[in-house]
């Protein structure tokens, strides 16, 4: 697992916005102290998540309201489907995402 880390200080508290890691566009959401990272593209039907929002435990897409669970990433009971999404963790003041190591490329 290869960790890139984000500043804290640029993380809007309570918020689902769009950040960009070496070319990879994915959605970070806050909420309640608690960080998760998301592929941007919904995969119900490939539309943008950068206009999505939290609505209890779920991240609603803004087109076809489709929700997925901020823990996991799978679907609404009866969805199907899961929202890939990325380890996490805070160390020394820094936001720590997770991306695996593709098993043909050495990084």
């Amino acid at each position: 697992m290869k960790w890139i880390s984000i500043d804290l200080s640029f993380i809007n508290n309570n918020e689902v916005q769009s950040i960009q890691i070496n070319g990879k566009k994915l959605l970070l959401v806050s909420k309640e102290e608690s960080f998760f990272v998301f592929a941007s593209k919904c995969p119900h039907a490939g539309a943008d998540l950068s206009g999505a929002w939290c609505s209890g435990d779920f991240l609603v897409c803004p087109v076809h309201r489709y929700q997925y669970q901020l823990l996991n990433g799978r679907g609404a009971p009866g969805q199907g489907d899961y929202l890939k999404n990325y380890p996490t963790k805070i160390e020394n003041g820094k936001l720590w995402i997770g991306f695996k190591k593709p098993w043909f490329r050495f990084w």
